[in-house]
This record gives structure tokens, sequence and C-alpha cells, in this order.
């Protein structure tokens, strides 16, 4: 988050909130007219190709295989006490014995020495909100499990956080920007400026793989939300309708890659919403008032190949804006296979939980980030397959 001195905020705060309710008729108007005489289109699945066949990589089902997890949480140091499901007490471990089978070939087993031998020399970064993070931690033990005793080195700062494979010069980082676009803090208030990336973007341009995700925070609600004031067009909000706001970032982000990214050395994935797990009724007919709102208990993944339309419209959004982009930019389509994991979460797993909180998982679970090991090595294992055949 950068720190912007108050010179560079001329207007006085009651200026800025008397501009903000001055314009929001207006806003209000157009919001209206996007909402009403647009529609965004239902998602395609992303194809992977390969010289004999064309495989649906992000359609299929769970299956069970004795064969994973594909490391041990006690042999991989930088998972993060949020993630630690197993050293936290979760008592069951079923839920690491899933492999995802697209529908039409395999995926290649993934292999730590194989990816740091292909990415000698090189940077990947992963950029977005903290399931960004759970991939950056998950694909980080996929290799040390390959290649334990390979000299490494761990830095974590805020927003960057960067492990390096010095005997490969492989450098594997996380920058975390939930809106992707830059926030401010001007004068106490928490700004995201839907016209402005620079500040963010200087830290991208050097990677030569850039793995982008935002969704969860682009509809958060009360203490949650991550803002106090939204900037568009030379103007304040206290909100707007939230699927206009993510369209206008992405739009940024979009035109940033665009003008900044050399093609011939980096490479650009954007990586779909993750769901989380706090409705019951998307998952079982049985569900009552009185369910539990949460994923506490849950064991074993949904059956079936499809999900519910709780994403559509930011999908529609983020394929949109993908299309139109210049530089190639593939979309990592990890929604509908995430969907079927209400059993991944932490729930109250977490080593970062107080007894109290843990005894009431009613009002905490986490339903949102995932176990590691657990999902987010599935994805990985998409990105290898995606990066390297």
């Amino acid at each position: 988050m950068t720190l912007v001195s108050s010179h560079l905020f001329k207007p006085c705060l009651t200026f800025v909130f008397l501009a903000l309710f001055q314009s929001h008729t207006t806003f209000s108007a157009l919001i209206l007219s996007l909402r009403n005489h647009r529609s965004y289109p239902q998602h395609p699945r992303p194809m992977f190709q390969t010289n004999r066949t064309t495989c649906a990589l992000f359609a299929g089902t769970w299956v069970r295989d004795d064969t994973y997890p594909l490391y041990q949480y006690s042999n991989c140091p930088v998972i993060d006490a949020e993630f630690n499901c197993q050293m936290s007490g979760r008592p069951d471990s079923g839920y690491l014995k899933y492999r995802w089978q697209p529908l039409n070939c395999q995926l290649p087993r993934f292999d730590g020495l194989v990816f740091l031998s292909k990415m000698r020399g090189k940077t990947v970064m992963f950029v977005g909100d903290s399931l960004g993070r759970n991939q950056f931690e998950s694909l980080i033990c996929m290799i040390l499990a390959a290649n334990p005793q390979t000299q490494t080195q761990m830095n974590r700062a805020m927003p960057l956080s960067t492990f390096k494979f010095l005997e490969y010069g492989v450098s594997i980082s996380y920058f975390r920007a939930p809106f992707l676009v830059d926030v401010d803090v001007m004068q106490g208030k928490r700004i995201v400026k839907l016209d402005d990336i620079a500040g963010n973007g200087n830290a991208w341009r050097m990677a030569d793989v850039l793995v982008f995700n935002t969704g969860h925070w682009w509809g958060y609600e009360g203490s949650l939300r991550g803002w106090d004031l939204i900037q568009s067009g030379g103007k304040y909000y206290q909100d707007m309708d939230r699927l206009v706001a993510m369209e206008k970032g992405l739009r940024t982000w979009a035109n940033w890659v665009d003008s900044n990214v050399d093609i011939t050395r980096t490479r650009v994935f954007f990586q779909s919403a993750s769901p989380d797990h706090y409705n019951p009724n998307e998952w079982s007919a049985a569900a009552t008032a009185t369910t539990a709102k949460n994923c506490y208990g849950e064991t074993e993944p949904m059956k079936g190949t499809t999900y519910t339309s709780t994403y559509a419209d930011q999908m529609g959004v983020v394929n949109e804006v993908i299309r139109e982009m210049h530089v190639p930019t593939y979309l990592m389509d990890i929604t509908m296979l995430s969907e079927l994991r209400k059993d991944g979460h932490p729930s109250i797993y977490r080593g970062d939980f107080s007894p109290s909180q843990r005894a009431n998982p009613q009002k905490s679970a986490d339903c949102s980030h995932w176990c590691l090991p657990g999902l987010p090595d599935t994805w990985n294992e998409l990105f290898y397959t995606v990066l390297f055949y």
C-alpha cells in the first residue's frame, strides 16, 4: 500500500465528500445503463492444445488417488498457519486423496525438478489476493518435495514475498494486490484507484511468468470492505456497483499488460475466481434455515461437473476484458473444479485461531482459503501443464 503525502491530496475531505454525493446521481445512471443494456457472455472453457489432441483441462471430475498428496505439510516450512490444516489438528485426511481428472486427457505428473530445469534463471510471480498466496506457497512445497536438499532463500515482506531456489536461479514471488489496481492512503482514507496501477505495476515488470487473480475483495461489505473511497474518472465515491468497479479496475490492469509486457519474454496468466463455501444450499438439498452456514465438517467433494452461477457475472467481465487484450493472456478457469471441493477449506483448523474461534464454527469457519496440501496443488498441476506441455 502506497503512502501518499497530504499535499498531493489538495481537496479537503469536505470537498471530496461533497463531490462524491454530487456525482452520485450521474454515476447511478451510468450503472443502470450498463446493467440494462449490456449482457455478459457465458465463459467458454479454455482449451489445452497439444500436437495430437485437444484437451478440456478444466472440465472433468475428482477421483480418489492414494498416491496423493504430492508433499507432506511437515516437510514444507513455508506454509502459513492459516493454511496448515493438518498441523492445526484437522482430524480427517481423505480430502488430501483426490486428483483432478479432465474428461478426455491425463494431466502430466508434476515434477519439481523439471519445473526448476525449465525455469532456470527465471521468475514466476503471483499477483492478487490471498488466494494467490495460497497458490504461491503450494508451488514452493511441490517443488521442494522433489529436491528437499536444494539451497533456498526466503524473504517475507509486504507487499512482496520471494522464495529463491539458488542453484537454479529460480524465483517464485507473491505480490499482494487484492484489486490489482493501486490502493493509496490519503489523510487516513484507503482509496481504491480504479484508473491507476503504476505503483503496483512497477514491481511486476521484470517477471518472466505472471499469474494474476482478483475477485473476492470486490464484493466484501462492512468491516471486510477494503476501502473507504473509490476514485474513478477524477471523482470519489463511497461505493459503486461492484461489477462496474471490477470491470473498470480490470481494464486498467489490461491496459497495463498491453503496454508493458514484452511477449517475447513474459507469459501472462489470469486465474478465475476461487469460490467459497458458506452456503450449504449449494451442495445439500436437505439444507434448512437452521443448517450451519459454513463448510465445517465437510469431508468429501461434491459430485458432478457443473457449478452454480455465483461467479457468472464476474467471469463474464473477466472473459470480455481478456478477449479484448492484445497480449496473449491464458485464462486458468479453476472455478468449477474448485466449486466441487467444499471439503478443502481450513474451516476451524487454522493455526492462528483462538480456542474460542475454534469452538464457534458458525461464526469463525474459514470457507474461503484452502488447506495445504490441498486444492491449490491442483491449480499448480494445471499451471505446470499449460506452462510446459
